[in-house]
């Protein structure tokens, strides 16, 4: 974290307390795990993006294993919602929230690693997509989803979209807090649209009312 310092660890951090608000949230509501599990799924959520961005860029040891601070986040975050959950769970929202939150965060962060261990810009915004959505995913398959990445309201685009803003003001000599934090609010607002409105990426055109029925209820179980 040479060129960056302060900004990518702040940044980080608060990328993976807000996924370990959103595992534990996701173990709590939909899994409905003791507290093992709440915490080991705050931890996975948290620190699974980061550990496959360091291991993908280089960067080894991986910060969660180098540096106590990120264990010591992921824990707290699982730890805040384990003893807060029947207040948080009023706000049916807050899994999404978080979830965007992290996806920002960490969409900024694994660009400016790759760009710091000298990897080319479109693999740096890959990276960044990457280290985005890997904690969630992670998450969905521990619990029997279908990873969001792979069909919902807009997530691996706006992470493609925070990245790459991160990269572009980076490669011009620009990149600094405002547009870490421009990147990162605008990775966030598309995910909320998205979100909000239901707005999924194209996909294929289905013939036949029968195959498309099809389609909508396997999603919806997997959801």
């Amino acid at each position: 974290m040479h060129g960056y310092g302060l900004l990518h660890l702040v940044l980080d951090l608060l990328g993976t307390f807000a996924f370990a608000l959103n595992g534990a949230l996701t173990a709590t509501r939909v899994a409905r795990l003791d507290i093992v599990g709440v915490l080991a799924l705050a931890m996975v959520t948290a620190l699974g993006g980061g550990v496959l961005r360091d291991v993908l860029a280089g960067a080894l040891p991986p910060a969660t294993f180098s540096d106590w601070r990120y264990l010591a986040v992921a824990v707290a975050g699982g730890m805040v919602t384990f003893l807060m959950w029947r207040h948080l769970e009023r706000y049916t929202t807050l899994i999404t929230v978080f979830d965007a939150a992290g996806l920002s965060l960490f969409a900024v962060t694994g660009a400016t690693t790759a760009l710091e261990y000298h990897i080319g810009a479109p693999q740096a915004v890959l990276l960044g997509v990457v280290t985005g959505v890997g904690g969630g995913t992670l998450r969905d398959v521990l619990v029997s989803r279908l990873p969001t990445v792979l069909y919902a309201d807009l997530y691996a685009i706006p992470a493609l979209l925070g990245a790459g803003i991160t990269v572009a003001c980076a490669r011009t000599g620009v990149y600094g807090v405002p547009a870490a934090l421009g990147a990162a609010v605008a990775c966030f607002t598309l995910r909320m649209i998205g979100a909000h409105y239901g707005l999924n990426a194209p996909g294929p055109r289905r013939s036949g009312r029968g195959t498309a029925g099809s389609g909508d209820s396997s999603r919806d179980a997997a959801s």
